[in-house]
């Protein structure tokens, strides 16, 4: 096989460890974010009512 047996392999096993840790951090990263949007949504619900709910007035 010779030198360049060993580069495409060496290039095909730098390729698959790249692709292995980038899906990793994306396992990480997209609850992460859907966690976020989850806590936003609910300030945003929590901050709407309550300003309604602390009044005190009768509908």
């Amino acid at each position: 096989m010779g030198i360049m047996g060993t580069r495409v392999s060496k290039a095909a096993f730098l390729l698959a460890a790249a692709a292995f840790f980038a899906s990793l951090a994306l396992d990480i990263t997209v609850p992460a974010l859907v966690l976020c949007a989850m806590s936003l949504t609910n300030w945003v619900v929590l901050n709407g009512a309550m300003p309604r709910l602390s009044r005190g007035n009768a509908a």
